[in-house]
């Protein structure tokens, strides 16, 4: 798998029909070993283990309905009264973040109305802060630490 711009993994990987899986703790299973997937456990080991996030409070392929349509939140990060704080979608490393995934992202915002929405292809990150009293969006420098949301 490709190396990313993000700390390293205890990944627990095997095969099975030909197809690798790797371990998702959060899901308590495994999963299709993707270049998205490999991105999202990545990501999140990044979020709990540099970031401060609780892995109990993190959801991966959150179910929303969007318009009628069940669609997934590749993750949702929660407070402790289990209100939504962060969405976070993934590209595979090879696939440029683009204003099309800022909008699907953004989509999945209009039902879960978060102040964080993060974006990461592995290789670049992206954070922006949503303020809803202003109505504006800012891009921040740094993927805000669990005690900063």
């Amino acid at each position: 798998m490709d190396t990313l711009n993000l700390p390293p993994i205890e990944a627990n990987i095997k095969e099975e029909d030909g197809k690798k899986m790797i371990f998702d703790s959060l899901r308590r299973r495994y999963v299709a070993l993707t270049p998205e997937e490999w991105v999202r456990q990545h990501f999140v080991g990044y979020l709990v283990n540099h970031r401060g996030y609780p892995a109990s409070l993190i959801a991966n392929e959150m179910s929303i309905d969007l318009n009628g349509m069940q669609r997934r939140c590749d993750t949702v990060v929660y407070s402790r009264d289990m209100s939504p704080l962060v969405i976070v979608e993934y590209k595979a490393p090879s696939v440029v973040v683009s204003q099309q995934t800022f909008e699907q992202a953004m989509a999945y915002n209009n039902v879960l109305r978060v102040p964080y929405i993060i974006i990461s292809n592995g290789l670049k990150h992206y954070c922006c802060h949503i303020d809803y009293l202003q109505m504006k969006a800012e891009f921040v420098a740094e993927i805000p630490e669990w005690h900063d949301l």
